[in-house]
């Protein structure tokens, strides 16, 4: 599944509220990977902003086979290739002064590391909700897939770096977006 566009410029959407209404209506808990729970919440706790989807970036190989498994990486080199499933954070963004805001700082998010977060689109989620965007962690040459295979000492960085975006996040969340 192809997972990056550039990111539109938002648009016009008389049915905002109610397309946020209907989706956090939906949304449990259950549904989102443990570590990030209490970061799509807060998400959700802004106004000019709802979560469409997320994932915390999973890495799978030998020993750990379980597509969700949330185990951080061993610190030995013992593997030869990892499958990393992408992390991101999908999310509607209303057209409103705080929205443009909300864009802006998410988008200085991606300075941690340009080659290995992105600030995007993805067309398919834009075609069902306008207006959509993502951050996500992926190396670079792989942004338009939500899987890849990566070296050992790769898939070491990227679940650093994965780590630091969501800490980002979290601090960004807790202290500085109007609520």
């Amino acid at each position: 599944m192809e997972t990056y566009t550039e990111p539109k410029e938002l648009v016009e959407n008389p049915h905002y509220q109610a397309q946020r209404q209907k989706k956090l209506g939906s949304l449990s808990d259950s549904m989102i990977d443990e570590p990030i729970i209490e970061i799509v919440n807060g998400f959700n706790e802004l106004p000019y902003c709802f979560t469409l989807q997320s994932c915390y970036g999973h890495f799978v190989y030998s020993g750990r086979k379980n597509a969700y498994n949330l185990e951080p990486l061993p610190v030995k080199d013992i593997i030869a290739g990892v499958e990393y499933r992408i992390a991101y954070i999908a999310f509607c963004v209303e057209n409103s002064a705080s929205g443009r805001g909300l864009i802006e700082t998410l988008k200085e998010i991606t300075t941690i590391d340009p080659k290995s977060i992105q600030f995007c689109c993805a067309e398919w989620f834009w075609k069902r909700q306008v207006n959509s965007y993502a951050l996500q962690v992926e190396p670079d040459r792989f942004k338009t897939k939500d899987m890849v295979i990566l070296g050992y000492k790769e898939a070491l960085y990227i679940e650093k770096i994965r780590n630091e975006l969501f800490v980002r996040i979290d601090e960004l969340l807790k202290n500085g977006m109007e609520r």
